[in-house]
């Protein structure tokens, strides 16, 4: 995996103490596939071996042979205040390799990149507008309607889609398609943005989510069943970071009870520039042995059969491609998952539970039972990060996206990317 083995470039390629500290590095693409806005995440640890430590009012820049600076993101990814992780990404042609010089600049002189990722959750305020919340706790059980935040929840977005999670006992995704690469979050749901459900010049609502797991959501699987990740005593939101490159953020729970049993879990979410999809790392705990987390998506209005197939060797892939849309429209949405952590793909009933009686949220017609869902279940050991991707595509954003082959394609482009991440070579 990428973050897993840019670590361990960190030891293999650190420079022996004595040695000269470096003022470029290589970046590798062995692949004969050229690699357009392809995420880069240098560690602090091994910038200050290779470039030197910098001073308290300095920070890392980087750019290219040419001259060009490169956007880049400083991340303070682990919350004790300092960053440790540095992100930015680069366009590089097959078998080729990137110069890249790497410096400390005075703060107050170093660029300042666009935004053009973001995570975003408004609260409610008394005169109907939105203020923004970092760190947030969610309304506990179906009382948390009528919603106290904007677009009922918690969203994110790139230049490609936005996406978007309840922020109450649903703990569904759901998705934004975008028609321009402008971030749209802040305005969605408020009366200069309109009724989202209609299309507007940044685009919409477009995915019905029912009481499946949307796009996304998360489950455990036991036996024949999935018990949604859903209402629990603890449920929070923290912003981890956002900016030019990528997007971080996690949700995290206590109190999931699964058959008698309760646990804990977090999701981290991050989603990079110019990506259809977004990285979801899990953990769970309080368990020992073996469990299987299960996400998929959702089927209510497909008509079509859902396709699983191997996108590379290391990776599995469940895929929808419809008209299926909110605006009656192609949306394709897919969920890449390791292949030695896949345990079972299957589909879930199309039985409607809210009808039969088991009613979570009457005011949106919601059960807490998972119906209307194609999904597939990971292993996962306790504390131990399972990680997949979810992907959506909208045919109105880039009408590629109408052919079946073309989103396959795209898949298993990734798959080989994720794979075989660049290497750093001097």
């Amino acid at each position: 995996m990428m973050f897993r083995l840019i670590f361990l470039m960190g030891c293999l390629f650190a420079p022996l103490s004595g040695f000269p500290q470096k003022s470029a590095f290589l970046l590798k693409n062995d692949q004969k596939m050229s690699r357009t806005g392809e995420p880069v995440v240098l560690k602090r640890m091994d910038f200050e071996k290779w470039f030197g430590p910098g001073k308290p009012n300095e920070v890392p820049v980087i750019k290219l042979a040419s001259g060009k600076l490169i956007a880049t993101q400083a991340d303070d990814s682990d919350g004790d205040g300092k960053w440790d992780e540095l992100a930015f990404v680069v366009d590089i042609d097959a078998s080729c390799s990137l110069k890249i010089e790497a410096f400390w600049m005075a703060k107050e002189l170093a660029p300042v990149f666009e935004k053009k990722t973001q995570v975003y959750l408004g609260q409610a305020n008394i005169d109907g507008s939105f203020t923004e919340v970092t760190r947030a706790d969610a309304p506990l059980g179906p009382d948390g309607f009528p919603a106290r935040y904007q677009s009922e929840g918690v969203g994110w977005e790139n230049d490609k889609m936005a996406f978007r999670v309840y922020f109450d006992c649903r703990n569904t995704k759901d998705l934004f398609g975008k028609l321009k690469p402008g971030l749209i979050l802040k305005k969605a749901g408020t009366p200069e943005s309109g009724d989202y459900h209609n299309l507007a010049p940044w685009g919409m609502d477009i995915l019905h989510c029912g009481s499946s797991l949307g796009a996304g959501g998360l489950a455990m699987a036991e036996g024949d069943s999935l018990f949604r990740l859903g209402s629990t005593p603890v449920y929070q939101y923290v912003k981890i970071a956002e900016g030019p490159v990528r997007t971080i953020f996690e949700l995290r729970y206590k109190g999931w009870e699964v058959m008698g049993h309760e646990y804990e879990a977090v999701e981290r979410i991050t989603l990079w520039i110019g990506k259809y999809w977004f990285q979801s790392e899990v953990r769970v705990k309080e368990f020992s042995g073996e469990k299987q987390v299960a996400t998929g998506i959702v089927t209510s209005r497909l008509k079509t059969e859902p396709i699983s197939f191997q996108a590379n060797g290391n990776f599995t892939a469940i895929l929808t491609h419809d008209t299926q849309s909110l605006n009656n429209d192609v949306l394709a949405m897919a969920v890449l998952a390791p292949t030695n952590e896949v345990a079972k793909i299957a589909r879930a009933s199309n039985t409607d539970f809210y009808r039969l009686g088991y009613q979570t949220v009457p005011v949106k017609s919601f059960s807490h039972i998972i119906s209307e869902t194609y999904y597939l279940t990971q292993k996962i050991k306790s504390d131990s990060p399972s990680v997949h991707y979810f992907f959506a595509w909208w045919g109105l954003e880039n009408p590629a996206w109408n052919d079946v082959e073309n989103v396959k394609v795209y898949v298993r482009n990734e798959a080989e990317k994720l794979s075989r991440p660049l290497t750093i070579g001097w």
